[in-house]
């Protein structure tokens, strides 16, 4: 059975095939459609379609993604969704070959993860706390700063939790993470503090909203956005606003430095490995052992910085 006729029919059953049978994110198929849209309209410039390139015309369009100035990881990302639409159109049977079968792609840089110290992250909450114009915006950024600490959620679980999940005062949040799947996370008592003065609010909020004849939302943090609850982005400007306040440098703090701090603190207390990757929702321990390099990053750091021998001369008495 050939394949499509247009490039756009090839992405769009493609991302169809992804969202129905792997239950692939919003975000992922957004990814996956960017890129191969690039992909695509390179190979229609140069005359040809996926249905025809081959493998050396895949791998010069690589090259022109490096002549650009495309970071590794971006670079190997493409690849990635290259390799997943052609194997999807080699088993779907568009194609009898799948002609990125045999191409590697350019590997990652292995960057260390921005983190925060604990001063920093305890000056991000109690900045929270008195960031917004209302007493409602300020307590759902409280909430959601605890939150984020407390659990290291990803800014998407975050912000679309529903908000039936955190009902009866939980000492545990179920959380649905990537590819649909769930996992629990415990709360700290700040954070069951803070989401329960919010409950109060925003359930004192949504009711009288019902009154006016509206629908009560499902959403912890409702909006009126498109998706009916608070958007990455603007959380993302938030968090910024919170840093301002807080003193702390806004380039270094985005909701995902949160993530980060949650976990190189747990681990720099004595938290093993295989429990931080259950509470962060990493499919392969390999993906948080990047924390074990930030930690030990930071300790020679301190000892270069605060050892009397560190500099080369002696301590003297």
């Amino acid at each position: 059975m050939a394949g499509p006729a247009a490039a756009q029919d090839w992405i769009s059953v493609f991302l169809e095939a992804q969202a129905a049978e792997l239950g692939a994110a919003r975000n992922t198929l957004l990814a996956y459609g960017r890129d191969l849209k690039d992909f695509t309209d390179w190979l229609t410039r140069q005359g040809a379609s996926p249905g025809t390139a081959e493998q050396a015309q895949i791998e010069a369009y690589l090259v022109n993604c490096d002549a650009q100035g495309l970071a590794k990881s971006t670079r190997a990302r493409r690849l990635s969704s290259i390799k997943q639409l052609y194997r999807f159109a080699y088993e779907e049977g568009w194609r009898p070959d799948n002609p990125a079968l045999r191409i590697t792609g350019p590997g990652k840089d292995r960057r260390l993860p921005k983190t925060l110290s604990v001063d920093e992250v305890d000056r991000l909450l109690s900045a929270a706390r008195s960031t917004g114009r209302t007493e409602a915006d300020r307590l759902r950024n409280t909430c959601l700063m605890e939150l984020l600490y407390a659990t290291g959620m990803r800014v998407s679980e975050l912000v679309s939790l529903p908000v039936a999940a955190t009902r009866g005062d939980p000492g545990l949040l179920l959380i649905l993470g990537k590819g649909g799947k769930e996992r629990m996370v415990p709360l700290s008592p700040p954070a069951r503090s803070a989401l329960a003065v919010w409950l109060t609010k925003r359930d004192a909020a949504e009711e009288a909203q019902v009154k006016t004849g509206k629908r009560a939302s499902p959403f912890l943090f409702p909006s009126r956005s498109a998706d009916g609850y608070l958007t990455r982005h603007r959380f993302y400007l938030l968090i910024k606003d919170i840093a301002v306040r807080a003193g702390v440098s806004p380039a270094k703090v985005t909701p995902h430095t949160l993530r980060h701090a949650f976990a190189t603190h747990l681990l720099a207390n004595g938290a093993d490995l295989r429990s931080i990757q259950t509470l962060l929702g990493h499919a392969d321990v390999g993906t948080t052992e990047i924390y074990t390099h930030v930690l030990e990053e930071r300790l020679s750091r301190l000892v270069l910085e605060h050892h009397p021998l560190a500099g080369g001369e002696g301590s003297g008495e």
